[in-house]
């Protein structure tokens, strides 16, 4: 059974791996990123839309479904060696997830919301899944969903 995963990065490097087909988690440290396997479902929410700046986004940018194979690193450059992992992404529109809250199951706490953000990666329900790739329009067919 796939697991649903919620990754966190700014809307420029959600947008860029996007982009490039690969999702990088926890500045690519490893040991996030094994935690994700082929066929699992991730999502990226960014809550601003560059890394450390104070331009909030609070959207869900990209959505797609992990690629076989085994975590592998990528030379960025600088002594920059992050992991990375493969994913199709799925053709959907960025949304807020401001009026999804109230019906998400990992959200325990409406005022504390965003404490499980701070993690970087963590697995989600398929009903909460599903709710954001329907808020996102993306095809749920092409994600595995019955």
């Amino acid at each position: 059974m796939p697991k649903n995963w919620i990754a966190v990065a700014s809307a420029t490097h959600a947008r860029r791996g996007c982009e490039g087909g690969y999702m990088q988690v926890c500045h690519g440290k490893l040991a996030a990123i094994r935690r994700v396997h082929p066929g699992d479902r991730v999502v990226y929410y960014s809550p601003t839309v560059t890394m450390g700046g104070k331009d909030s986004c609070q959207r869900f940018v990209s959505i797609g479904l992990v690629q076989a194979g085994a975590p592998y690193p990528f030379d960025m450059g600088g002594g920059f060696v992050p992991n990375r992992r493969d994913i199709v992404y799925v053709p959907a529109q960025e949304a807020s997830i401001l009026p999804l809250l109230d019906v998400f199951e990992f959200v325990e706490n409406r005022q504390r919301w965003g404490y499980k953000f701070r993690f970087g990666l963590f697995d989600v329900s398929d009903h909460d899944m599903r709710l954001i790739a329907q808020a996102m329009g993306a095809p749920l067919e092409t994600l595995r969903f019955l």
